[in-house]
């Protein structure tokens, strides 16, 4: 062992006659900890929303969305759809008609976006079909007629209309037709044959699902579609796969893609990552403080300690490496145990999932954790940098001691 650190390290452990030096040291410890583990769960907490919430959009959601700019729907969507199968990087294509609607069952209604599909397509595109947890969507995919078409609906909205599988409900579209009473709204009975759950609150309380050609006859549009849905093989190529299929669309077409569709959540979500940094690295910053004050402590305590290994032959730049190791081993001890203890509750939090959320004001119904290792680097860096910060005070005053008059009166 080097003698600077030798000489540190006995200073650590060594019995004082000033007890409080004992105390700031320890809450010194205890603080970087703090703020480490602090720092270690939020970034986990954080990274995690991110990751989640990434996750079930894209899940949800195409890669790219392709319209007409002007808004009128695709109409001849068949060939269009061939022809954009062939396109690069193109994985998968799905024909997808939007519409608002209001559905209801007996007393109880909610408002609900309508999307009729080619089940066999948009299983390709997005998986809220594949997360039906009561009934099947296996009637989409069936030719046999029954007195109801079927419809797929999200498990909060099914909870709003106290709607179960096989029960019937009510779809109205505001697209009515002409009478000679006046404008009619058009509506039509359908059979509830699955109930969704993606876990993401904006798709499981207003998102339903019925057979493109259901959807065409319910909003008397037919053999036209509002959307055709990407997925491509580089998902954070997207923006620019999307231009290359304006390009080979043809005029009059746009695209949008899920950053384009997300931005605005996913800068909260680094904005809210760099304040909770800022704030919770204030706790390190106090631990820092006390750190400066337990060294200039024991600093004007071992003076005579000091005075006699400098008569000795001890370089100034070797006392103060002592006290500067010193500090760096508070820091060091306390950025260990608040990493295990950081991890540790990130990874109970993760495989435990034991603070639920409210769905309706977070779109997922649970805390999630992602603890990752370069969030272990960052903050172990900035904790030992803040540390030598508050080292450099009392390492230089203590390099400075002169043997003669520190030992003049002893």
């Amino acid at each position: 062992m080097r003698f600077e650190l030798f000489v540190a390290a006995r200073y650590l452990r060594a019995r004082r006659r000033q007890a409080v030096i004992g105390v700031i040291t320890a809450i010194s410890v205890i603080g970087v900890a703090a703020g480490v583990a602090a720092l270690i769960i939020a970034l986990a907490i954080t990274n995690g929303m991110r990751r989640d919430l990434q996750s079930r959009l894209l899940g949800s959601t195409a890669h790219v969305d392709l319209m007409r700019v002007s808004g009128d729907g695709i109409r001849d969507w068949r060939s269009l759809v061939q022809r954009m199968r062939q396109q690069p990087h193109v994985t998968a294509v799905a024909p997808g008609l939007y519409g608002q609607v209001l559905i209801s069952r007996g007393p109880r209604s909610g408002g609900a976006l309508i999307k009729g599909v080619v089940p066999a397509d948009e299983k390709t595109v997005s998986d809220l079909l594949n997360h039906v947890q009561k009934g099947s969507a296996d009637a989409f995919s069936s030719d046999a007629t029954s007195a109801l078409p079927p419809v797929v609906i999200g498990s909060d909205l099914a909870e709003t209309l106290g709607a179960a599988v096989n029960d019937s409900v009510l779809v109205t579209s505001p697209q009515g037709e002409l009478t000679p009473l006046g404008l009619q709204p058009r509506y039509a009975r359908y059979r509830v044959v699955g109930i969704f759950h993606s876990g993401f609150y904006q798709y499981d309380s207003s998102y339903a699902f019925m057979r493109l050609a259901d959807a065409q006859r319910l909003f008397s549009e037919p053999d036209l579609v509002s959307v055709l849905s990407f997925k491509v093989d580089d998902l954070y190529q997207a923006a620019a796969i999307g231009r290359q299929l304006e390009a080979a669309a043809g005029p009059g077409y746009q695209t949008t893609n899920w950053m384009d569709q997300n931005r605005e959540l996913f800068r909260a979500l680094k904005l809210e990552q760099v304040v909770t940094f800022i704030v919770i690295g204030l706790i390190v910053c106090v631990a820092a403080l006390n750190i400066l004050i337990a060294l200039t402590m024991l600093v004007m305590e071992k003076t005579r300690d000091i005075a006699v290994l400098m008569s000795f032959g001890v370089r100034p730049d070797q006392v103060r490496r002592i006290f500067l190791l010193q500090g760096l081993l508070i820091s060091a001890t306390g950025t260990v145990i608040g990493l295990v203890i950081g991890y540790g509750v990130s990874w109970a939090g993760s495989h435990y999932r034991f603070i639920p959320l409210s769905e309706a004001v977070y779109s997922i119904d649970y805390l999630p954790f992602a603890p990752r290792v370069i969030d272990a680097v960052i903050v172990s860096v900035v904790s030992l940098l803040t540390a030598l910060v508050a080292t450099l005070y009392p390492s230089n005053s203590a390099a400075k001691i002169l043997p003669a008059e520190a030992l003049r009166y002893e």
